[in-house]
């Protein structure tokens, strides 16, 4: 496995005031806006992001988490392993409200697709508007493009986007992203 890194700790900080501060031009008091972290790694993206939000505004910033395992178009494939599920906290309806939905890679775009349809079943949003990470350019099977991106790679089929969050839990010790490639040993 060949791993190289695309984003250090020290540039994600950057990266991360960057988006806090785009979304803060675009969203201002955030009072009618709702960050929603798409399960499992959209989640701690979402909550750095709220937790900048919050240093540059002052104002608590509403926070949810949505699961679209559900959802998936592959869901009930049988050559797959069954999937898991993760909890979905989303607390308030989402009827006029501005969204942001929040996610660390997109690939095909079938996650988002997925997760559009997933909230559905919390009201009917004004806007809807996507952030990402990292955007794998020339990868998307649906037409769903990021209004907020934090890197853009341009990647081959063969390789992933591995997003490494600190995590004491799992000994890993510094947030970075790399972009990984299986080999054939």
């Amino acid at each position: 496995m060949l791993k190289k890194q695309i984003i250090s700790g020290d540039l994600l900080e950057i990266i991360l005031y960057r988006l806090a501060h785009q979304l803060f031009e675009n969203h201002q008091d955030f009072s009618n806006t709702i960050l929603i972290g798409l399960q499992p790694k959209g989640v701690i993206l979402a909550q750095a992001l709220q937790h900048k939000i919050q240093e540059i505004t002052q104002k608590t910033i509403t926070l949810g988490y949505l699961d679209a395992t559900f959802f998936r178009d592959d869901f009930r494939q049988p050559n797959l392993a069954p999937l898991r599920a993760n909890a979905t906290k989303i607390t308030e309806n989402l009827e006029g409200k501005k969204v942001i939905l929040v996610d660390d890679v997109l690939y095909t775009g079938r996650s988002v697709r997925s997760a559009l349809d997933a909230l559905g079943s919390f009201g009917r949003p004004a806007k809807i508007e996507l952030l990402v990470l990292v955007n794998r350019l020339y990868t998307r099977d649906l037409p769903i493009e990021p209004h907020y991106v934090g890197k853009e790679v341009i990647t081959l089929q063969s390789q992933r986007v591995l997003v490494a969050w600190k995590n004491p839990q799992e000994n890993i010790f510094e947030n970075t992203i790399f972009l990984v490639e299986e080999t054939k040993d």
